[in-house]
């Protein structure tokens, strides 16, 4: 038995997701990048390239990352690009999109040879917090101004528009698209690609993705350039999970149950919008509120309903664990990394990194 915590990635999980990002590509002729930013778990990206056109990035290290490990196009993005990184990055990257028109200035001569692009913010979004509004005010993700954005069309070939988060409605995106026509649409048929960015969540359950299909097709035929995808959280959903064991329970007017685990050093990003980790199955006449075993007083995943009482060394397993886990994991209270753990499609478990004291160690200094 595989010692926990470790976070286990199932390939045939996975694959499912890849088959709809799949028929995506091919029913509406868009081409779909990994956004490393949710996932960037290279041991899977052997079955994940087979069916995605490549990866986008948002810093010198995601950039190098896909380069390395992910066949197919590399597209480089950063709020802000060193100076010292810009030739790494030229390296690197078959397309660079740019956050701003200083940025895409400043750099004019390095990138001349680049296929280049520039961020554009519609001011609108699906997001239901500030914290991961794009479109927040005084927002600093892209230009918004039309006008300006003409002077320099002659310097870029597209554009990126990412004002999409956890959006399941195809309805809104439609509706956030028309936008984005209405206020670029001039600007559109100057260009050859646009990249819709990520935060569409077109491969959940009862999604209308044939509509989203046709959507994108039309697009595509009515300003005559190619479109791109940036799933990340769309590329693993409900792929992944967080195992782990229970090390004790107490009672302090609710049942509580600690794990070998913490949601702000291996689930952060849940801890960050306030979100419960989900857990299935959770029914039963028993409830437990399973907590961290870090020092933070509110290190905790939620309250879950068991079937019978829990004791010591019980397995817990916390469900679609692979989106802004991996990437976020931290050295909070020197606790113990999860492992990565992967499933293959033959069904066999392989341990593919374990992270250690030395790990640790190196981290710091």
């Amino acid at each position: 038995m595989i010692k926990t915590p470790y976070y286990l990635i199932d390939k045939q999980k996975l694959l499912g997701n890849m088959e709809k990002i799949a028929y995506v590509r091919e029913q509406s002729g868009a081409k779909a990048l990994l956004a490393l930013k949710c996932f960037a778990t290279w041991s899977v990206f052997d079955l994940m390239q087979q069916y995605m056109d490549g990866t986008t990035s948002s810093s010198l290290y995601e950039l190098k990352l896909g380069r390395q490990k992910f066949a197919g196009e590399t597209h480089a993005y950063s709020v802000a690009w060193a100076d010292d990184e810009i030739e790494e990055m030229l390296e690197n990257c078959d397309k660079i999109i740019f956050n701003s028109i200083g940025q895409l200035q400043r750099f004019a001569e390095q990138s001349q040879d680049k296929v280049r692009g520039l961020r554009v913010n519609p001011q609108v979004s699906s997001s239901d917090y500030l914290l991961a509004d794009p479109a927040r005010p005084f927002s600093r993700l892209g230009e918004w101004d039309p006008e300006k954005i003409e002077k320099v069309i002659e310097q870029i070939s597209g554009f990126m528009f990412h004002n999409n988060c956890e959006n399941g409605d195809f309805g809104l995106f439609d509706k956030m698209l028309s936008h984005i026509e209405e206020r670029f649409g001039h600007l559109l048929h100057k260009v050859q690609w646009v990249s819709l960015g990520g935060g569409i969540h077109f491969t959940g359950e009862d999604y209308a993705l044939d509509a989203f299909c046709a959507r994108l097709k039309a697009f595509s035929e009515k300003y005559g350039v190619q479109v791109y995808l940036e799933p990340g959280e769309a590329a693993i959903t409900q792929s992944a999970s967080l195992e782990v064991t229970v090390l004790d329970t107490l009672y302090n007017g609710k049942n509580l149950a600690v794990v070998d685990s913490s949601i702000e050093a291996h689930m952060l990003d849940l801890l960050i919008y306030r979100l419960n980790a989900k857990m299935a199955p959770n029914d039963g006449a028993h409830t437990y509120m399973v907590c961290g075993k870090s020092c933070l007083a509110g290190d905790i995943f939620g309250e879950y309903q068991f079937d019978k009482p829990l004791a010591i060394g019980d397995r817990l397993s916390f469900v679609d664990a692979a989106g802004y886990t991996m990437v976020k994991k931290n050295w909070f209270n020197g606790l113990k990394m999860p492992a990565i753990v992967v499933k293959q499609l033959d069904g066999s478990v392989e341990v593919v990194r374990e992270f250690g004291f030395e790990d640790y160690v190196s981290s710091l200094s």
